[in-house]
Order: structure tokens, then C-alpha cells, then sequence
């Protein structure tokens, strides 16, 4: 698959285009989100180092966590955005004047909008199975008496997976070429969930990758409908 970010893997020195065509949207009087939008479709580096901060947008080449970018090109805009319309933005993935997903492909184009389809599907919708499977295991323990553990994880993976997070873990690492770390960044977290959002297409027929992939839906559904959790981002994919 065809990066949608081409710049080369390296640090931005100066401020990005995309940085300066929002800012010159903005106050030309273009609506702050449909200019962000616009800038996000713009963008070219798939990892920055910004104010002291490193930000990986794009996950294994593939996936484009456009909140995260979002969170960055808001950053330019003090004055412009509100608290509350950040909050929504940022929190929920919501964004002002009810965008539609056919507004929203628009807006970021086709290879822009793949991507993010991918980081939907691939970590948001991938971490919301193993909540939904580790939520089934514990129900059935609790039914046979059996307290919670750390074994419960371990056993929705192999559900999900056909081997424990340990393992697959250990797997992960390996490839990277990382065998002896003890703990991930959230970068890499995300490249984990990614990694085994493939290695789960690979190991199941479509029947059963649909069927895990509606009941992670549900339960996206099922936390946006709480204010328990708030950071459940809207999908922009059309359905």
C-alpha cells in the first residue's frame, strides 16, 4: 500500500506548508475546521518533532491518527478555536456544523481519508474487540466463581489471536528489533494494536473477521452512548 504521507521519515526543521496555508485560510475567513481539514489533506510528514514533543502521525506507513494531527494544527490556531469546540474535536473526533463523511473525504482526499480508515479500523475499532472479548471472559469467570487476573487478557487474546499477548508481544518486538524492552511508548501501543488488526485479517476467514469487527462496533456504540469514557472519536467512514 501506497504511503499517503511521501515526505521522507525525518524530523521537521521549518514550518510545514500545510502549517502556513491554514493559518492564511483562517484569517482570510474560511471556517477553522474546513481549513484544518484542508491542512490535514495537505500534510506531508509522517513524524515531526514539535515544541519538545515527538508526533507520529502516521502508524507503520499505513495508518493516519488525524486527531493526533489535529491536536498538532490546533495548536496554531490560539484565538480561533473554542475550549468546548476543541474539546469535542480532540475528545470525541467531533467536529463543528455536523460534517458530513462525504464532506470529510473531501476535504483531507482519497489517500488521506485510506488512511485514516486504516487507524479506524486498525486501532480504534481493533482495541474496541479486545475490550469487548476481555469483557466476555470476565463475565464467564465471574460466573464460575473464578476472581479477575491478569489471566484474562491473556486468554481474550487467544481468543482474538490464537496466542496470549505475551507471546505476540514478544513477536512484535522481535520484529522491530527491540527483544529486550519491558515497556511500550504510546506510539508504539498503537503500532501493537495495528500489527495484530493484520495478523487477525491474516488468521481468520472474512465470516469471522466481520462478525469481531461488528461486535466492536457495538461496543464503540455502546461507550460514545457513556461519559464514562469521552475519548471514543466519531468514524468519518461513511456508515
Amino acid at each position: 500500500m501506497n504511503s499517503p504521507i511521501d515526505a521522507p521519515r525525518e524530523l521537521a526543521k521549518e514550518e510545514p506548508e500545510a502549517v502556513r496555508r491554514l493559518k492564511e485560510a483562517v484569517r482570510s475567513g474560511k471556517k477553522w475546521h474546513l481549513a484544518l481539514l484542508e491542512a490535514v489533506g495537505m500534510w506531508t510528514l509522517p513524524q515531526e518533532e514539535h515544541q519538545g514533543r515527538h508526533y507520529c502521525y502516521l502508524v507503520q506507513g499505513e495508518a493516519l491518527d488525524w486527531l493526533l494531527l489535529a491536536e498538532r494544527l490546533c495548536g496554531e490556531l490560539d484565538g480561533t478555536v473554542s475550549v468546548e469546540d476543541k474539546e469535542q474535536l480532540l475528545f470525541y473526533g467531533r467536529l463543528p456544523d455536523n460534517v458530513s463523511a462525504s464532506d470529510f473525504r473531501e476535504l483531507i482526499g482519497f489517500n488521506k481519508h485510506t488512511a485514516v480508515l486504516n487507524y479506524w479500523y486498525g486501532v480504534v475499532v481493533e482495541e474496541a474487540l479486545q475490550l469487548a472479548v476481555e469483557e466476555e471472559v470476565r463475565k464467564q469467570h465471574r460466573a464460575r466463581g473464578f476472581p479477575d487476573s491478569e489471566d484474562l487478557v491473556e486468554e481474550a487474546f487467544v481468543r482474538i489471536y490464537q496466542d496470549t499477548r505475551t507471546n505476540l508481544l514478544k513477536d512484535f518486538l522481535k520484529e522491530k528489533g527491540n527483544s529486550g524492552k519491558e515497556s511500550l511508548s504510546l506510539t508504539e501501543i498503537k503500532e501493537f494494536t495495528y500489527w495484530l488488526f493484520k495478523r487477525r485479517l491474516k488468521i481468520w476467514d472474512p465470516a469471522r473477521v466481520a462478525s469481531d469487527t461488528r461486535k466492536a462496533l457495538a461496543t464503540l456504540n455502546s461507550l460514545r452512548a457513556s461519559d464514562t469514557f469521552p475519548n471514543v472519536q466519531k468514524s468519518y467512514d461513511g456508515s
